[in-house]
């Protein structure tokens, strides 16, 4: 099975803020996957952020995989809750994040995937599970590396995101960060 790279709706709207998602589909490489929880994310972002529609229309995270197993449903409630900090009276809150992390460590087919995530809390607890993580920098450096973007744009995109008040949790600081 081919490695799958689960980016969660903070990284989807990282690049829909500068509308740059078809740049985010061509690092994904046909890779990106997603939970129910996280499409809905989006669905609910593109309330704000119209270019996240373009996620679902171009098909690049696939069909929404959706988490139906009892054991896991428990697994992820208590992660929502006790890792996460969700709440009973916010259900949806932290979802996400706890359905990526049960799929990746519960289901044998996705015990390789990647997530990619800019949440610093969710990211540390994912690195201490084992998980590999990556973030929209990570992304940003895979694109100038391939060849899909410059070093001077991909540098002027993470700082765009910023200051669109996009929380990442690491940008470059000179535009030669990203050739590495």
């Amino acid at each position: 099975m081919r490695l799958c790279w689960f980016p969660d709706n903070t990284v989807l709207c990282n690049f829909a803020v500068v509308d740059r998602v078809p740049l985010l589909e061509k690092v994904l490489d046909g890779r990106g996957r997603w939970t129910e929880a996280v499409a809905h994310e989006a669905e609910q972002s593109a309330r704000y952020l119209p270019r996240l529609r373009e996620v679902m229309s171009l098909g690049m995270l696939g069909e929404p995989i959706a988490i139906t197993d009892v054991e896991e449903i428990a697994a992820v409630d208590r992660l929502r809750r006790a890792v996460f900090g969700g709440v009973a009276s916010l259900p949806t809150k932290h979802l996400g994040e706890a359905e990526t992390c049960v799929l990746i460590t519960m289901r044998p087919d996705f015990r390789d995937a990647v997530w990619i995530t800019d949440d610093r809390s969710a990211g540390t607890y994912a690195r201490r599970k084992g998980i590999t993580t990556k973030e929209t920098f990570d992304l940003m450096n895979e694109a100038v590396v391939g060849g899909l973007i410059g070093a001077v744009d991909g540098h002027d995109l993470l700082h765009r995101m910023v200051a669109a008040d996009r929380h990442l949790h690491r940008v470059s600081v000179r535009p030669d960060e990203l050739m590495r």
